[in-house]
Formats: C-alpha cells, structure tokens, sequence
C-alpha cells in the first residue's frame, strides 16, 4: 500500500538546509557575500579603501565557499541520516578545515612581510566558525517560519477544496440521475466521498502520484455525469518513473478550474488535456483547457437575450466561489515555493481562445 511520504528539509523542524537545493546555495553566497562586504567596510578608512578590501577578502573567501558548497552536496546524504546537533558540527568542521587547507594553499603562493601564519590562521578559523554558525541559525529560524507557513497554507489548502459550489453541482447531478440511473449515482457518491475523505484527512507533504491522478478521474466522472458530453480529459502520461511523489491536492484544482472557466462557459463543451511527464529529476504538468473567445462571449450574448441576461446573474451569484478557485491556485504557488524554493516553476499562459498551466518541479521517489 502507498504511503504518504514528508519533504526532506521540512520533515524535522531543525533539519539541516538541503546543500543541494539552489535556493539554499544561493541564499548562502548572497549571505556570505554581504557579511564580506560588512567586513570590508569596517576595515576601510573611507570609500575608495572598500572596493580594493573587498578584493583582498574575496580572494580567500571564494575558494573557501565554493569547495565548501561542493564538499556539503557531496556529502548531503551522509549529512541527512546524523542528528542535528551532529550535523551541523560536521557542517562547522568542514568549513572550518577547508578554511585552513585553503589558507595553507595561498601561502604557499603568495609570501608577505609581516605575516603571522598562526594568527591568520586562527582569525580565519575563527571567523569560518562563526559565520557558518550565522548561516546555521538563519536557515534553523528559516525551518521554524516555514515549517509554520505550511501548516497554514495546508489549512489553506483545505478550505479551498471543500467548496459549496463543487458539493450542491454534485448533489443535483446524483439527484437528477437517481432514478433513471441509481448505479451511477451510487458511483457518484462513492467518488464524492473519496474526495471529501482526502480533503479532510491531515495532509502530508507528498504523496504517490498514482493516487492524484485517481482522484482527479474520480472528480472528472462526477463533472462528465453533470456535463455529460460536452466534458472530455485527455490524459497524456509518459515518461513517469515509478514511485514520483508530489503534493497532495495539486492536480485536482488545476483540473477544478479547468472544467469551472473553461468547459462550463462554452455551449458545445470542450476537451482539457492533461499532460504529466518525467525530464531528468524533474516532473512537468500541463493542465490546458479551451475557453470562450471575446467574439463568442458577445455572440451568445446576442443570440440568447434573456437568457444571457439570467446566466449574468447567475455568474455573479457564484463570484465568490471562482474566487475560491483562484485562491487555490495561488495555494498551490505559495505551496510550490515553500516546499521546492527556488527549484519549482508555475507559469500560466493564456492565449485567445485557451488557458494553460505549467508546473516543472522536482520529484522524490517513493522508498
């Protein structure tokens, strides 16, 4: 039986940062670079002493950040199975001896007058100490915030799934199916169920993909009852290697807005293709659906008078549920950028006559 499974960084609240992440890598050099800066003008006697200070102290402070950020995704594996305590010690004495091999490397190139090889040493050492110590406590108070803005935004999440408007359509389809077809509407319940089960159950941070999709056919036969026809999801699946876990709840509004802007608008329905695929490490999610061009909205309004008139209002009536459904999908951004930072993509593209969603992020597979 699948299991849901927890993002790594944010599994444990004092989870050492993920070295491999480029959000981290990238937040440490701007980090350590504006510390190097900092240090660069306290030692300045005025501006034109900073630039060339500034230099000096990037000549060690590069090779020692670099080789250190290598030496840490190399041994990130081993990093994440030591407790936290111990790992960031570890992370300390690596900074702390690449510190030195590196310093030791410069004097064996560059000889100055007047210099205490033992002091630099120690004042590097000591300065590797402490700015890894700044580093580890930004990233510990960083896991303390996230870990906190996740469960808000799961609750978030939640609230968005659980809408009045989604929950009355599928009652009137069963109750209009009920006697002429009672298996298909015991069908509908029983889907309706399984997605009001996941919406209430607590949430992990990922889940096997398999299970999303299933859900997601399981809300697509529902709306097909309601729409009959006019309502066609062609799946595309390829390249998915077995066990990709994603979070939870992220297809189904994709597909929820789809059906809601894109099919229901248009008299003669529509096809919304739903493409997942496997590059590399990453997985890609393509959710596109037809919607109403300008020239049609005004022709229907033409052509159907009072009846556009009523669908007007109708429309207004439930302006509060397709807000709903643009707060989840701003959920799922803000979800995306919590759990993957920097490493997750979500770009929407909207032409004339269609609107796609684009999600490229990375996977983990289920152990």
């Amino acid at each position: 039986m699948n299991k849901a499974s927890s993002i790594k960084q944010n599994s444990r609240h004092n989870a050492l940062p993920s070295f491999r992440s480029l959000g981290i890598t990238l937040r440490i050099l701007l980090i350590s670079n504006g510390m190097a800066l900092l240090l660069a003008i306290t030692q300045s006697n005025h501006w034109g002493d900073i630039p060339q200070q500034m230099m000096l102290i990037s000549t060690l402070l590069t090779p020692i950040l670099l080789s250190s950020l290598l030496v840490l995704w190399s041994v990130q594996h081993w990093l994440d199975q030591l407790p936290y305590q111990r790992g960031a010690l570890a992370v300390t004495g690596i900074v702390f001896a690449l510190t030195l091999l590196v310093q030791q490397a410069g004097n064996l190139f560059y000889e100055q007058e007047d210099y205490d090889i033992l002091f630099n040493a120690f004042r590097n050492g000591l300065l590797s100490i402490m700015v890894s110590a700044i580093l580890l406590l930004y990233f510990w108070l960083r896991s303390q915030v996230l870990s906190r803005a996740i469960h808000e935004a799961r609750l978030q999440a939640l609230r968005a799934r659980i809408r009045p408007h989604f929950l009355f359509n599928t009652i009137n389809t069963v109750l209009s199916i009920l006697r002429a077809q009672p298996k298909q509407a015991e069908t509908a319940l029983e889907s309706m169920a399984d997605l009001f089960r996941v919406a209430m159950t607590d949430m992990k941070d990922l889940v096997p993909i398999q299970r999303e999709i299933e859900l997601c056919k399981q809300y697509a036969e529902i709306e097909q009852l309601r729409m009959g026809s006019r309502l066609e999801i062609n799946w595309q699946v390829s390249d998915l290697p077995v066990g990709v876990l994603i979070p939870p709840l992220l297809l189904q509004p994709l597909l929820e807005n789809a059906v809601y802007h894109g099919i229901e608008p248009l008299h003669e329905g529509g096809t919304i293709d739903v493409q997942l695929s496997g590059h590399g490490d990453s997985l890609q999610i393509k959710v596109k659906n037809p919607c109403p061009t300008p020239s049609e909205r005004q022709r229907m309004a033409d052509s159907t008078g009072a009846w556009a008139v009523a669908q007007m209002q109708e429309q207004e009536s439930d302006k509060k549920t397709h807000q709903g459904n643009k707060m989840a999908l701003k959920n799922i951004r803000e979800r995306l950028a919590l759990l993957y930072d920097a490493e997750a993509h979500y770009k929407v593209e909207s032409g004339e006559d269609y609107y796609l969603v684009e999600i490229v992020m990375p996977y983990l597979k289920e152990r």
